[in-house]
C-alpha cells in the first residue's frame, strides 16, 4: 500500500485543472477557430497536450508529498530453528584454549565463538534467533527476531571484558523463557556457549526442569574446554572427588541430561572442534519453521518525477515544433519625413 510522508501537499492537485482553463500555446490570427472544417488529428492533439500539462502538475504535486510502500515483515515457511543463543561472558572467554592471554597469533576463545557464530547464522536465514549473556548475572541481549544486522551486531558486542563469576542456571532460565516469544511452528533450541559451570541452586533447579517441559526446548552445550581441564565425560579415577563444587562441569552435565528434554554436549578443545560443533548442530536444527523477514521501504517519487519530465519535455518538444508555424507580426512602416 502506498503511503505518503508529506499528505497535506496532495491538497495542490487541483493546480493539475489548470491546463484546462490556460492555454499555453500561442494565439491565432485566425478570429474564429470554430468556423474551420473540424479536425480530427488537430483535436486528438490538442487534447494530448492538455493531459499532458495536468499530468506533468499532477505528477510533480504527487512526488513532492513523499510516495513510498511502507516497510514491514513477510511471514514465510522457511526451514531453520527459534534458538536462544546463551554466550558465557566470563573473564575465563577472553583467555586462548590454551588458558593464556591472547596474542597476535592465537585468538580468544570468546573471539572464536564470536566469529563460528557469525558464520553459523549467516548460513541460516530463516532462524528466529535470541541472544542472552550470563557472568555474575544473565541479562537478556537481543529478543527473538530475524533481524540479521541486529544478531550479528549483538554478537560483535560481546567483546567487551568478562567478569569473573558464572551464573548458569539463572543464564538458562533466562534462554527458556525468552522462547515465549517463538515462533508456533519450528523447534526450539537453545545453544550454550561456555567454558565453564557453577554449582546451580536447588530451586533454580527446580525452575529449569518445569521450564525445560514447558518450552519443549532442544538444548546444546558448546563446552570450551581450557587446556588441562578434565572433560565432562571424565567420571574420574577412583577415590578422586566428584561433587558439583570439585566438578561443576561435569555433573552441569549431568543435570541437563536429567532435564526430561533432547540435549547434546558438545566439547571443544580448540576452534576447528568449535566448528565441527556448530555445524552438527546446524544440520540437527534443519526443520520446517514459520519465520519472517524484513521489508524495507520504498520510495516511489522518483517515478512521479520521471513522469513528470516526461510530460514537460512532450510539451517543450510541441511548443518547439509550433514555432516555424507560428504567425510572424508585420514589419512597421517607416514614416516619411
Amino acid at each position: 500500500m502506498i503511503a505518503f510522508g508529506l499528505p497535506q501537499m496532495l491538497f495542490a492537485l487541483p493546480l493539475a485543472l489548470l491546463p484546462l482553463v490556460a492555454r499555453w500555446l500561442r494565439a491565432s490570427d485566425v478570429p474564429r477557430l470554430d468556423l474551420r472544417p473540424a479536425d480530427q488529428a488537430s483535436g486528438i492533439i490538442d487534447r494530448a497536450l492538455t493531459g499532458s500539462g495536468m499530468l506533468a502538475i499532477a505528477a510533480l504535486v504527487t512526488g513532492l508529498a513523499d510516495p513510498h510502500l511502507a516497510g514491514g515483515t513477510v511471514s514465510y515457511r522457511g526451514k531453520g530453528t527459534n534458538l536462544v543463543l546463551l554466550i558465557d561472558r566470563s573473564a575465563s572467554m577472553d583467555d586462548t584454549f590454551a588458558g593464556l592471554r591472547p596474542d597476535g597469533e592465537n585468538e580468544s576463545k570468546s573471539v572464536a565463538a564470536r566469529r563460528i557464530l557469525q558464520d553459523f547464522i549467516a548460513e541460516r536465514p530463516d532462524d528466529r534467533i535470541g541472544i542472552a549473556a550470563f557472568s555474575t548475572s544473565p541479562m537478556q541481549l537481543l529478543p527473538m527476531t530475524t533481524d540479521r544486522a541486529a544478531i550479528r551486531a549483538t554478537i560483535d558486542a560481546q567483546g567487551e571484558r568478562g567478569l569473573s563469576q558464572t551464573d548458569v542456571g539463572r543464564g538458562l532460565a533466562l534462554a527458556m523463557d525468552m522462547m515465549q516469544d517463538a515462533s508456533m511452528l519450528g523447534s526450539r533450541a537453545v545453544v550454550m556457549v561456555s567454558d565453564g559451570a557453577a554449582v546451580i541452586a536447588r530451586e533454580v533447579q527446580e525452575q529449569l526442569r518445569e521450564m525445560a517441559l514447558e518450552q519443549q526446548v532442544n538444548l546444546y552445550w558448546l563446552y570450551l574446554r581450557s587446556a588441562g581441564d578434565k572433560s565432562i565425560f571424565d567420571k574420574g579415577k577412583p577415590g578422586e572427588p566428584d561433587t558439583p563444587q570439585a566438578r561443576p562441569e561435569r555433573h552441569l552435565h549431568l543435570f541437563l541430561q536429567r532435564l526430561g528434554v533432547p540435549y547434546r554436549a558438545f566439547e571443544a578443545e580448540d576452534s576447528e572442534a568449535v566448528q565441527q560443533a556448530v555445524d552438527e548442530i546446524g544440520k540437527l536444527e534443519a526443520k520446517p519453521i514459520l519465520t519472517e523477514h524484513s521489508v524495507p521501504r520504498r520510495d516511489l517519487d522518483w517515478m512521479f518525477y520521471l513522469v513528470a519530465a516526461l510530460a514537460a519535455a512532450g510539451l517543450t518538444l510541441a511548443r518547439w515544433v509550433e514555432r516555424p508555424f507560428a504567425p510572424r507580426r508585420p514589419e512597421p512602416l517607416m514614416r516619411s519625413r
